[in-house]
């Protein structure tokens, strides 16, 4: 596959600081070389990444989340292999290219005439290369755990899995925001309602939808699926506590019932979280920890992804981006 970089034990490696005494994370995941053996490997989950920002960008949002998977990769390598982590359970596949699409894309202006359907279509080309990738770890029998970039990935995810799985999937999506945003040019708002209409889903739940931030246009789009869509605002949950953070999401997973579903997490959705759309008002990160940990916990679960972090400019100041990242991995792996 020539849009997947695969990464060496080498090359992982080369990003761990190692300590006399000390094993670290990055010292015991498993590696491979082609992805045709990876059902040979032991390992449940598989872990990749898409640095990009190109759906952020054909969405007039703010760039930045193609630094993401380094930030995480780093942190994540270097926390401390024990009896408690897991290691052994992770195998780190890479990253999907999307240099070409990045370099064109940097190249528009969002004023431009031709601006939609130009990016739309790059994000298209991505959407291609990311449903590639996790159609091939389902068939392999693993679990994909994604780090985007953008949500406008979180089509190729539905896409694959869809694929993977011989039909369509359910998704639960820790979020601020629909992204049911209507049938335009392809970017980071309108991934699920291309995923429903092209039949990747057969139900979707958004998990902390903000009322103040949803457009009349996306409720109203949302009652076409009224049989297929839940949502329960955050609002609702962490103001009125009716329902509870707990109830709600017990209500979701069973919403989500029998099917496999996929896990999206939006770190939009996080009370000052650097990202794409960061919010003053949003669920804290242990709320975040325990929804996924929660939903991946189920044999139901096909693959979960984590999106639109931003990590600062300033190199110094990125540790905390990439270390909240490498928890949420941790989550999913851990028992």
């Amino acid at each position: 596959m020539k849009d997947l970089k695969l990464y060496s034990k080498r090359q992982l490696e080369n990003l761990i600081d190692k300590r006399e005494g000390e094993i670290k994370f990055g010292e015991k995941v498993q590696t491979v070389e082609t992805l045709e053996t990876l059902e040979n490997k032991t390992a449940k989950y598989v872990l990749f990444g898409i640095p990009e920002d190109v759906g952020v960008h054909a969405n007039y949002g703010k760039k930045g989340t193609s630094a993401a998977w380094e930030q995480c990769l780093k942190s994540l390598l270097n926390m401390q292999a024990n009896t408690y982590t897991n290691a052994e359970n992770l195998l780190v596949l890479g990253e999907v290219d999307c240099s070409e699409q990045m370099r064109t894309a940097s190249l528009l202006a969002q004023d431009g005439a031709n601006f939609g359907s130009v990016i739309g279509k790059l994000v298209e080309e991505i959407d291609v290369k990311v449903s590639q990738v996790v159609r091939a770890i389902i068939s392999a029998g693993k679990i994909p755990i994604i780090i985007g970039g953008g949500h406008n990935n979180a089509f190729g995810n539905l896409k694959g899995a869809s694929e993977g799985t011989g039909g369509p999937i359910n998704v639960v999506n820790f979020d601020a925001h629909t992204d049911f945003r209507p049938l335009e040019h392809r970017h980071s708002g309108n991934g699920f309602s291309y995923a429903m209409e092209r039949g990747y889903i057969d139900k979707y739940v958004v998990f902390g939808l903000h009322k103040t931030y949803t457009s009349q246009e996306v409720y109203n789009r949302m009652e076409q699926f009224k049989n297929k869509i839940a949502f329960f605002f955050f609002e609702d949950i962490q103001l009125r506590e009716n329902p509870t953070f707990k109830n709600a999401v017990s209500m979701a997973h069973k919403f989500l019932l029998p099917k496999k579903y996929g896990v999206e997490l939006d770190v939009d959705a996080i009370e000052n979280f650097p990202s794409s759309a960061m919010s003053p008002s949003g669920f804290t990160m242990k709320q975040a920890r325990q929804f996924l940990r929660f939903f991946v916990r189920h044999p139901h679960v096909a693959y979960v992804h984590i999106c639109e972090a931003v990590p600062h400019k300033n190199p110094d100041l990125n540790y905390n981006v990439g270390k909240a990242l490498a928890y949420f991995v941790s989550d999913v792996i851990s028992d």
